[in-house]
């Protein structure tokens, strides 16, 4: 009879979820506030298709609730570093921070993309239609390997191709920025809102004496 001496899981790509407390009070705040920044501006195209993308970094703007976000998409990623290595501290690193609201309307959805140059993306749910079926509002990440076809045969989620997850309202998602998502068009007749982050982290610059 063999005896197994070790197993590991190679190669693996985390995804860590959050839930913020006192949402419901936070979310009012940034509809409120990202109401004023649409009136203000078209804002972009980027993974966008028929809905409104911020313009710039939503962490620049002073509004209290922007700030507060900040500091949360700060802790999901400290933590995820830390979950995931114990050789670095991610305090003794600089880190940058690049935020920006998504709003799809019915219809709307997120083309599949990465985020290139980044260590983690992020994102947090300001608002999320409710749905009995189907996959409006879920976001979906594609396996990065792609010589993978003959094990699908086993049916373990270790070798699936997709993932995809509906996170609800105050609930944030953590992912590596090299992993490819896409967001399923919303199917309801109420806005779906997110806001969605990078976090990129560097060495900082030795102390000039």
């Amino acid at each position: 009879m063999i005896e197994q001496t070790r197993f590991e899981k190679l190669f693996s790509t985390p995804l860590i979820r959050f839930t913020v407390p006192d949402h419901v009070r936070l979310n009012a705040e940034l509809l409120r506030e990202g109401a004023r920044l649409r009136a203000q501006s078209p804002g972009v195209e980027k993974s966008n298709r028929g809905g409104w993308h911020s313009a710039g970094n939503l962490f620049d703007h002073e509004a209290t609730c922007f700030q507060e976000l900040r500091q949360i998409a700060e802790d999901a990623v400290f933590h995820s570093t830390r979950k995931v290595t114990s050789k670095v501290d991610p305090a003794d690193l600089k880190l940058k921070l690049f935020g920006w609201m998504n709003a799809n309307p019915p219809g709307g959805f997120n083309a599949p993309h990465t985020h290139p140059g980044a260590h983690w993306s992020g994102v947090y749910y300001v608002s999320q239609p409710d749905v009995e079926s189907g996959t409006s509002g879920m976001i979906e990440f594609i396996d990065p390997r792609t010589d993978l076809p003959d094990w699908r045969l086993f049916k373990a989620p270790a070798f699936q191709m997709k993932k995809k997850i509906r996170p609800a309202a105050g609930e944030v998602v953590i992912f590596p920025s090299y992993l490819v998502h896409w967001v399923y068009p919303n199917e309801t007749d109420d806005e779906r809102v997110s806001i969605a982050f990078n976090a990129t982290f560097s060495k900082p610059k030795p102390n000039k004496t």
